[in-house]
């Protein structure tokens, strides 16, 4: 029998919300974690919206996707180049890594960095973002500026392609392992879903996401803090691997033979292959960025 112990103490967020003001719940939710700041801002900002009935423009509607891609790309980023590819190469941090394999460091450094400007530029700050507010935006970033990230993010393309090649060339370190379970995304016909769509299992199909609390059932164990979730079965997984199962054909073209490259295909039931789904994922997330610039830049922004 094994186990899975957190012994770090619950934060109560709910309760810290209750009682504050409208405007300030997605200040103190981004607070839950410094890496995903973003995306907890914004079902903060949406939940907010919809008690309110307020309804945001197309043009901040793009603004956000933005700022969601950025904190992928962050966050996906600092997993695979600081956490993975050193367990990868058998050395214990990307410290020595960087001694013996020091353009590889340099190119994971550049596309973090990429994403950290970009968040600054659509979020106001890197972590923890303050543009973000109910109903938009305090502050967009102009066309020009939107121009110079889109050049970066097409400068970055040969480096992911780099990063893949360096993935390719250690998959078979990756477990040959498999373990069945029910995969929990967002799903949405037009896109590759993260913002918004519907609830999608990969066992029971689709609902709005307004029935979420049947998908989550929060339950308690005695061995940890932390709150567990099940739906059909004992439990199921959510991240990049439970994405890419559900939406596999809105994956953009580079993204897509990113995938055929390792041979990536749903149901793809290995968790050791949420790693290479969020590699993809950051194909994705260049790619579908740079779609959602031109959008902006042809809307006259």
């Amino acid at each position: 029998k094994c186990e899975w112990s957190i012994p770090e103490a619950p934060r109560f967020f709910e309760a810290m919300v209750v009682g504050r003001s409208w405007n300030e719940l997605h200040h103190i939710t981004s607070r839950i974690c410094g890496i995903c700041s973003i995306g907890h801002s914004l079902a903060s900002l949406k939940a907010t919206e919809a008690a309110l009935g307020i309804t945001i423009s197309e043009q901040d509607l793009k603004l956000r996707k933005l700022a969601l891609h950025a904190e992928n790309l962050q966050s996906h980023i600092l997993h695979l180049g600081f956490l993975v590819l050193p367990d990868l190469m058998g050395v214990g941090s990307v410290v020595p890594l960087a001694s013996t394999n020091l353009q590889e460091v340099k190119i994971v450094l550049q596309l973090h960095r990429t994403a950290n400007e970009m968040s600054n530029l659509i979020c106001g700050r890197t972590t923890h973002p303050q543009r973000l507010i109910p109903g938009g935006f305090s502050k967009i970033p102009s066309i020009k500026e939107l121009i110079a990230l889109r050049k970066k993010l097409q400068d970055s393309i040969p480096n992911l392609q780099a990063v893949a090649e360096l993935f390719k060339s250690l998959a078979d370190r990756l477990p040959n392992f498999k373990r069945e379970t029910e995969f929990i995304a967002l799903t949405d016909p037009s896109e590759y879903a993260l913002y918004d769509g519907k609830i999608a299992s990969s066992d029971t199909g689709t609902a709005p996401v307004k029935e979420y609390l049947t998908f989550t059932n929060e339950y308690v164990i005695p061995q940890s803090t932390a709150k567990w979730a099940k739906h059909v079965r004992e439990s199921y997984m959510v991240g990049a691997l439970a994405r890419l199962n559900i939406n596999y054909k809105k994956l953009s073209p580079l993204a897509q033979k990113t995938a055929e490259k390792f041979n990536l295909l749903p149901m793809c039931y290995n968790p050791f292959m949420n790693n290479i789904a969020q590699l993809i994922e950051v194909v994705q997330s260049v790619e579908d960025s740079i779609r959602l610039i031109n959008e902006l830049e042809a809307a006259g922004l």
